[in-house]
């Protein structure tokens, strides 16, 4: 018999709440996908993470249709498409989401880079924020965004972002970043928490590992977890989605956590792609 982890939820500016770890699905592709939501909600998941650009928005909705769980016991987040940036064209890309998923709203919509040289992420914010007035989107967001487009969102803009979901791993910690959130009322979200599994035969993190009798992954998670973050790792191995939530019952130490913030390598840390010229 499955014990379901006990997964805490943060708070969001709008009053809802997201479980602080999540099932990401980027990078699954659709004929897997279905199983890997089912196998993640089978372990205690009540956080799906995708997008259009994923191309498994229907997979996912259908895994939630079949669970057998009422609609508002699973927070579901997808996002805007570059190439749907645009006040229409953000309103008609949300509507076809929406009908992919099966869903009559979802958790959290996002739109998933900023695309600075289209210069319509504000524009397209706007039409977000119609959906959010409609009760389409229980939260609004962003995916990507840098402190200077935050920054025209909150001046140009009603509707202060509930979430920045980032490139976020202990190479690349961002705390610059964070602090702006945490300044202004957004949740930081972690894409790539595990740094694409570049980090999970790190030997500083092996040894604390070893400490808790944890796997290189849990303790990343954990670190997460005590940064405040929001994590959605991505998986599609039952074994490891099952360990990747079973992260709330042991603690890192203080020494534990600077032990992994000292991993932080700055710029070289990022392994996606920069913001301010990704899209152009």
């Amino acid at each position: 018999m499955l014990v379901m982890p006990n997964v805490p939820s943060l708070r969001l500016n709008t009053g809802t709440s997201i479980p602080q770890v999540g099932l990401g699905v980027f990078q699954i592709p659709p004929e897997k996908t279905t199983a890997a939501v089912a196998t993640s909600i089978e372990r205690g998941y009540r956080s799906i993470d995708t997008a259009r650009a994923y191309h498994n928005e229907e997979q996912v909705g259908r895994a939630i249709a079949d669970s057998g769980l009422g609609r508002d016991e699973i927070f579901v987040t997808t996002k805007l498409w570059n190439d749907a940036h645009g006040e229409d064209s953000a309103r008609r890309a949300f509507d076809k989401s929406l009908e992919r998923l099966g869903l009559d709203a979802v958790d959290l919509y996002l739109v998933h880079w900023p695309v600075p040289s289209r210069n319509r992420y504000v524009e397209t914010w706007k039409a977000l924020e119609e959906v959010y007035d409609e009760g389409l989107a229980r939260a609004i967001g962003v995916s990507n965004f840098q402190p200077s487009h935050l920054q025209r969102l909150l001046a140009e803009c009603d509707v202060v972002p509930a979430v920045n979901q980032i490139e976020l791993h202990p190479r690349f910690p961002q705390a610059e970043l964070r602090a702006f959130h945490e300044a202004h009322g957004i949740l930081t979200e972690a894409w790539s928490p595990l740094a694409q599994g570049e980090l999970l035969d790190d030997a500083a993190i092996g040894g604390i590992a070893a400490a808790h009798g944890r796997t290189h992954a849990q303790v990343i998670l954990r670190w997460h977890v005590q940064l405040g973050n929001v994590a959605i790792p991505k998986s599609v191995t039952p074994g490891r989605i099952q360990t990747n939530i079973d992260v709330f019952d042991f603690e890192l130490s203080d020494k534990q956590m600077r032990s992994i913030g000292a991993l932080d390598a700055g710029a070289d840390g990022r392994i996606g792609p920069y913001p301010d010229s990704f899209g152009n």
